[in-house]
């Protein structure tokens, strides 16, 4: 059963110890909330203010797991804290490992710090769970996926248009990535496995992926250098650093261009362009 008061107690700790530069926002000069206002968590949560504030107040609905997911990652919740949440609200905690898509809090700071860089947050199957605006300009919402879709490797390989966003060069070294990538992935983590799954699906679902998969290729390290193509600023050549959180998988992905380079220039003009000008 939920735990009403608790659990409003436990939501205005965690908010109150939140300051605006932990999740990314600017701190006013006339700000005399302690940590963050209940509007801004809400809007971190995509959920109204007065559902969050009744939340607080100990009076709300029971919130469902997909909404204490959500508040979990806007509060910048740790493991221990997401999984206290959940059986507070009368919820088991969903798992952790590879399977979860719950982000730790020192990834999300480091993103929430990135305004003027792509960046990405993805699973070890290539799911999007986070982006920065200058990332969803360049590629597109890539967190909008569902299903098997929600994967770039099963995207590139069923539907054409998830090519679009790189260059033709790069297409048939892209593909050996993914499938070689996939195949490891699989024996890491079994034969009932997601990516297990995933795999099988691909193999019925497109001809190419069938091809590597029986080529049994794995260790091919990824270009470099990575080559996009905008419709609006054209090609740009990017240079990936990536940053690994162990305990769940995740990949906080990078991607800069040299200062001075026509790249660099054309990533600031797409920051100005916005999300809006991102691929579809």
């Amino acid at each position: 059963m939920i735990d009403r008061d608790t659990l409003a107690a436990f939501l205005r700790m965690r908010r109150e110890a939140l300051q605006p530069s932990d999740v990314g926002l600017l701190r006013g000069e006339r700000r005399r909330t302690p940590g963050l206002r209940r509007e801004e968590v809400a809007a971190l949560c995509n959920m109204s203010t007065d559902y969050y504030a009744r939340l607080e107040r100990g009076n709300g609905p029971r919130p469902s797991e997909q909404m204490l997911a959500a508040i979990a990652q806007g509060l910048h919740l740790t493991l221990g804290e997401r999984d206290h949440l959940f059986r507070l609200a009368g919820h088991a905690p969903p798992p952790r490992g590879p399977a979860s898509d719950h982000v730790s809090p020192g990834l999300l700071r480091i993103l929430d710090r990135l305004h003027d860089t792509p960046a990405e947050i993805v699973t070890e199957l290539g799911e999007t769970l986070r982006q920065t605006p200058l990332s969803i300009a360049l590629v597109g919402d890539a967190t909008r996926h569902t299903g098997d879709a929600r994967s770039l490797g099963y995207r590139w390989f069923t539907e054409p248009s998830a090519r679009k966003s790189y260059e033709a060069a790069e297409h048939q070294v892209l593909s050996r990535v993914y499938a070689g990538g996939l195949r490891e992935i699989v024996a890491l983590r079994g034969p009932s496995s997601r990516a297990a799954a995933l795999a099988a699906s691909l193999r019925e679902r497109s001809a190419e992926f069938r091809s590597l998969w029986d080529a049994q290729q794995v260790g091919i390290a990824p270009p470099e250098v990575k080559r996009f193509r905008h419709p609006e600023v054209g090609a740009l050549e990017l240079q990936c650093q990536t940053l690994l959180d162990p305990d769940q998988s995740h990949r906080l992905l990078v991607y800069t261009a040299a200062p001075g380079s026509e790249s660099h220039d054309k990533l600031q003009l797409l920051a100005v362009i916005g999300a809006g000008a991102g691929v579809t």
